[in-house]
């Protein structure tokens, strides 16, 4: 018998927050009902399948009273979380720091790079 569920996401996309209901047999997606418009569609197929975050965080910088703002340069798989921030606790940065500057490659295997969003002399 064919594995088959369902569930119920709230989208994030925007600020109307559709209430939508997503179908899936074997991991796959049949079906999403209850979005308004079409980001709300590709939010749950992602979401129900593998879903992703945007990261943002501080980190410590050698010399400097004030932590570098960091974020992800793309979501990362949710489950990687955890193993991206022990990757920003264990960085050793130092000055200067600007904003865009790549400080970790490929953070927790994901491929996604760790970038400072603001400068520091």
């Amino acid at each position: 018998m064919p594995n088959e569920q369902e569930m119920t996401l709230t989208c994030i996309v925007c600020p109307v927050g559709c209430r939508m209901t997503v179908r899936l047999k074997d991991g796959e997606v049949l079906s999403v009902e209850g979005n308004q418009c079409k980001r709300g569609d590709v939010y749950a197929r992602q979401e129900s399948v593998q879903p992703q975050r945007m990261l943002t965080a501080v980190a410590t910088v050698a010399g400097s009273a004030v932590p570098v703002s960091l974020k992800t340069a793309a979501p990362v798989p949710k489950d990687k979380i955890d193993q991206v921030m022990a990757q920003v606790r264990a960085m050793r940065l130092e000055l200067p720091i600007r904003m865009g500057q790549v400080l970790l490659h490929n953070a927790a295997d994901t491929g996604v790079d760790l970038i400072a969003t603001r400068s520091l002399p």
